[in-house]
């Protein structure tokens, strides 16, 4: 079971997906967990959530996610679990802003953001689930050690 979670497909295009999706989502994570980029920080961003209709421990998950799951793509630590609470996060996103529309809002001519980020965020983190962080993961790391045990 840990093979599988940790085995990494030897590729530099993961390597790079894993990197852009970490470093695009980490200022968000940074934004809720700490108010750096903006952001309101841990407790006004689970405010915020609650308000909105969020319950705490989603809010909670999604700052886990965006934060800690970031930085787990960056160094390529537990790719296919930070992906997966990338993604799903994404989804609850894309699903929060359907209202929206599809497109981002570069005119002010909707309320808000459309989801095309958010696809975009979720096709990439399917695609490390599948098959892991690439090169230089800390997971390949820990792989060979598994496999040489």
């Amino acid at each position: 079971m840990l093979e599988k979670l940790f085995y990494t497909e030897a590729s530099w295009l993961l390597t790079l997906l894993r990197l852009v999706l970490g470093l695009v989502i980490l200022p968000h994570g940074l934004q809720k967990l700490l108010g750096m980029f903006g952001g309101y920080g841990y407790s006004a961003t689970l405010d915020f959530f609650k308000s909105e209709g969020i319950p705490y421990a989603i809010g909670f998950l999604v700052i886990i996610a965006e934060s800690f799951g970031a930085l787990g793509l960056i160094f390529g630590l537990f790719t296919r679990i930070s992906s997966l609470g990338i993604g799903l996060t994404m989804l609850g996103a894309a699903i929060y802003v359907r209202k929206n529309g599809f497109f981002m809002n570069w005119f002010n001519q909707q309320p808000g953001e459309g989801f095309e980020y958010h696809i975009l965020a979720i096709g990439i983190a399917v695609i490390l689930m599948i098959t892991g962080g690439g090169q230089l993961a800390v997971d390949s790391w820990i792989s060979e050690k598994i496999q040489s045990n």
